[in-house]
Formats: structure tokens, sequence, C-alpha cells
């Protein structure tokens, strides 16, 4: 059976987004052109290097070609939710990323997550073997909103623990810095009180 190739030229929006509650939240990337929609489902991490990739991409393409790219520090315009129903089309395994000069566009590829390891040669390759895969076409714009966005999507879960950096529940947690004993939630940065241990 030969692969599908998901292709959008021109999408109205490729946006990272979430489903679920802080601490219990599924990651999703979404492509959208006119009703077409195709989400994939990935880890949080995997969302936080393709958006610090987007935006060193754009920085050398800004460097090497004089290519006008938006600021660093762009805020995201787009901060609607995902297209529901969420249905994942499949799960990222491999991530390529590259810029089209003839189109002047950052190129994103997402392939499915296979049992076998893949050739480098697939990513970003339009062969009839190899992983369903989710091509993307973004101008510079489109490319730093959608890394603005996704550090946004990824700050939106549980508040770090002050003391070590873990992520904190509704009800505390074990924190490795208090030697075992467990505390309730922790407000604020303040130095809990450890008390008198005579």
């Amino acid at each position: 059976m030969s692969r599908a190739i998901h292709v959008f030229r021109t999408p109205d929006r490729f946006v990272a987004g979430t489903v679920g509650e802080p601490g219990d939240r599924s990651f999703f990337l979404q492509a959208v052109h006119e009703a077409r929609v195709v989400s994939v489902a990935l880890e949080k991490q995997q969302v936080q290097v393709l958006a610090d990739r987007v935006g060193l991409l754009l920085d050398e393409v800004a460097r090497r070609f004089g290519a006008e790219v938006p600021p660093s520090d762009t805020d995201p315009s787009d901060i609607d939710p995902l297209v529901t129903p969420v249905d994942a089309e499949f799960r990222v395994g491999t991530m390529g990323l590259g810029w089209d000069a003839d189109a002047g566009a950052v190129v994103v590829e997402l392939l499915a997550i296979t049992e076998t390891e893949i050739d480098e040669s697939v990513v970003l390759d339009d062969t009839d073997e190899g992983p369903d895969a989710v091509r993307v076409f973004l101008s510079p714009e489109q490319a730093r909103e959608f890394a603005a966005r996704s550090e946004r999507v990824i700050a939106a879960g549980r508040p770090p623990c002050p003391l070590c950096g873990e992520p904190l529940t509704s009800g505390g947690h074990m924190c490795v810095r208090t030697n075992g004993y467990r505390r309730g939630p922790v407000s604020g940065s303040a130095v809990t009180d450890f008390g008198d241990d005579s």
C-alpha cells in the first residue's frame, strides 16, 4: 500500500494545540485549508523542538539570504482552539524542516511513527515507499506565528515548582528539594518554613 502524503501549499492555519487538562494533555499539530483539516498527534517535547528549530531556521534564512522575517518576539494572533473533532491521522515519529527558496517558504514535514528505521531520503520526498506524512509550506510570517503560538501552548501547562522546577499538581508533589517530605500546594515563590528539627 502506497503512503499518504497530505500537502498544504497555502494553509489557512498551521497550529499546535492540546486536548485535555494540564497534567493530562494530548498535543496535536493541525493544518487547515478551507474545509480540509488534518491533525497529527505528537509529544510535548516534539512541539518544543519544532518551534525552536523553526525559529532558528528563520533567523538563518534572514542572515544567509537576506529574506525579511518577522522578529522573534512576535505575539501569535491566532489563539483559537483546534478545529474539532480532533481525529489524528497518525502519531508523529520523524520531523523534517527545510527552506524552499523558490517559494520563499518554510517546509515542515511530519512523518508517522514506523516500526522500522526510515531512510533520511524519505523526508521531504514524494517516493511511494515510506511512512504517511503531512507536508506544510509556511510563509515566514506563518512560521513565526507557529513558533510563538507553540511556546504559549507549551507554557500553558502546570506551573513549575519554585523549588525544583518540576510541574505542580493541584494536590502538591514530592519535591526533591524537601528531602522527600510531602508539601501541599506551593503558592508564589515564598520559601517554605521547614520548622525546628529539635
